[in-house]
């Protein structure tokens, strides 16, 4: 074969190559593309087909609408808001791990006398085990943040789904000899429908919240008026309010945040009387 012919050779080849990854590379910029624009149509409202949970606030002091409606969520026993004419104010706390703020969150919901419920994960169970029995103790429920905190909505399997609530109950259960109160909190808000029967069909009541605020950064705290600007600000009838007892700002804060809205003129009550009413 001569030189010429050789090069000839090289040359189809690369070009081949090339045209190879372009076409490669374009399907790909294409997957991504649709993957944007099928997250970017996610609903404002009325459906569950969301992944992920999110809020738009209106006025202050209304409730905020969720990415799908209070009707089409309690198909499936979850929840996200509670009655609009009363001021009532459910409040829970996510538990991922402990890093010395639960204690004085826990003081001063006993100042107080105020009810509420904390999602735990297992890492939470096997590391803080005292604090757990103190949540039992004081009077909260204590909750189903699954053992993991995987995103939820990536799993399909029933017995997967279900091993990662059954190992929080199971634990729970050896720490404190009590039942764990069915309630879910999918971590990170992320879910889908078959999330939801599957946790409906284990007796599960799911609870998404209508007020939070940016408070799990640890390097990154907001400030005392940060904080009482949105949780004051946006409180509402029927809050379920999510607070992170890893926060420093909420351990902190929270006797005045009670203090502040016992004034506005609202009480607390628990998931446990929320579903009750819901049925």
């Amino acid at each position: 074969m001569g030189t010429k012919m050789k090069i000839n050779l090289k040359k189809t080849v690369l070009l081949i190559a090339l045209l190879t990854a372009a076409f490669l590379l374009g399907r790909g910029i294409a997957y991504v593309r649709y993957e944007k624009i099928d997250e970017s149509a996610i609903p404002a409202s009325g459906s569950v087909s969301s992944e992920n949970w999110g809020l738009g606030f209106g006025q202050e002091g209304s409730q905020p609408t969720g990415n799908a409606s209070v009707d089409e969520l309690k198909k499936y026993d979850a929840h996200y808001v509670g009655d609009n004419t009363e001021k009532v104010i459910y409040l829970t706390f996510d538990a991922g791990y402990e890093n010395g703020n639960t204690q004085p969150i826990l003081d001063a919901l006993k100042k107080h006398s105020v009810p509420a419920t904390f999602f735990v994960v297992g890492h939470y169970l096997e590391s803080a085990p005292e604090l757990v029995k103190q949540m039992v103790a004081d009077g909260h429920f204590v909750g189903n943040h699954t053992y993991h905190h995987l995103d939820m909505s990536s799993i399909a399997s029933k017995e997967s789904f279900e091993k990662e609530m059954q190992d929080v109950e199971n634990l729970f259960k050896e720490i404190t000899g009590t039942e764990l109160a069915h309630f879910y909190r999918p971590p990170q808000g992320k879910y889908n429908t078959n999330n939801l029967k599957m946790a409906q069909e284990l007796g599960y009541h799911t609870f998404f919240w209508s007020l939070a605020y940016v408070d799990w950064y640890q390097d990154k705290q907001p400030t005392r008026e940060e904080a009482f600007k949105k949780l004051v600000g946006r409180i509402h009838p029927g809050a379920i309010v999510l607070l992170h007892s890893t926060s420093q700002t909420n351990g902190e804060i929270l006797d005045e945040l009670l203090t502040r809205w016992e004034e506005m003129g609202y009480t607390f009550r628990t998931l446990e009387d929320f579903a009750k009413t819901s049925e």
